[in-house]
């Protein structure tokens, strides 16, 4: 039989949700992708795939800042 894993919060998880810059950099990814499908609904003025492109540097970004030390989340 294996043994089943559960997904446990951190206790700090509302400090770490607010200060982590990978949680930041995760929903500026989110809110560029929604842009791609948003904005040519008013208008085909931007270059096609910009918002493709800023989403996939914020998600790298995020990676990067996960693997960081982030000095200010230890006070």
């Amino acid at each position: 039989m294996t043994a089943r894993r559960s997904i446990c919060l951190l206790a700090d998880w509302r400090k770490v949700a607010r200060r982590a810059w990978s949680i930041r950099l995760s929903i500026v990814a989110a809110v560029f992708t929604a842009a791609e499908v948003v904005v040519p609904l008013f208008g085909d003025t931007l270059p096609r795939g910009l918002f493709v492109a800023l989403a996939f540097v914020a998600s790298i970004g995020a990676t990067v800042a996960r693997l960081v030390a982030q000095p200010e989340m230890r006070q």
